[in-house]
């Protein structure tokens, strides 16, 4: 019998996101991985005259593990994909101090706020809490990613131009 995949949700991610979806006024978003399962929300009431009125604030959060799939032949990993996945838990493991920025949502990763424009940090920068790393762009909307707290840039984990997911590391850091 297959062990069932424990449910991780970063808080601080959680919070940054439904943030995101109350500026930007969405009423419902959900996100599905081969872990997690997590679907927000926002509840509203229907006065009298019948209309929805969305309440501010108010989003509903629902999160389960996802099912494990039926017992199968599993196809063999593409090595590529399970060398990075093996790598990361032990260098996680041994690494004290670091710590990962990761992405609140899907989107396109930047390392500049234009392509013609230096990159916002570069390995070996030193950053502090509020300054920008790079910019996510979801949905036409470019979003600045600011550091949540002080340290040095020690590897940048995805490239220029390229998709990212929900709770995926873009920034390795050594915390100071």
């Amino acid at each position: 019998m297959a062990e069932r995949p424990s449910m991780n949700i970063n808080l601080k991610q959680l919070r940054a996101l439904v943030r995101l979806l109350e500026k930007r006024n969405v009423s419902d978003f959900e996100f599905e991985d081969e872990h997690v399962r997590i679907r927000l929300s926002r509840g509203g009431f229907a006065p009298q005259g019948g209309a929805q009125q969305l309440a501010p604030a108010a989003f509903q959060i629902q999160s389960a593990p996802v099912a494990p799939p039926a017992l199968a032949p599993a196809p063999a990993p593409a090595p590529a994909a399970a060398a990075p996945a093996a790598a990361a838990a032990p260098a996680a493991a041994s690494d004290e101090g670091i710590t990962y920025v990761t992405s609140p949502f899907v989107g396109t990763f930047y390392r500049s706020p234009s392509p013609d424009a230096p990159p916002f940090v570069d390995v070996g920068s030193t950053i502090r809490v509020g300054q920008a790393l790079c910019i996510i762009e979801a949905m036409k909307l470019m979003n600045e990613i600011e550091a949540d707290s002080p340290g040095t840039i020690v590897e940048i984990l995805v490239d220029n131009g390229k998709p990212v997911e929900f709770g995926q590391r873009l920034f390795k850091v050594r915390s100071s």
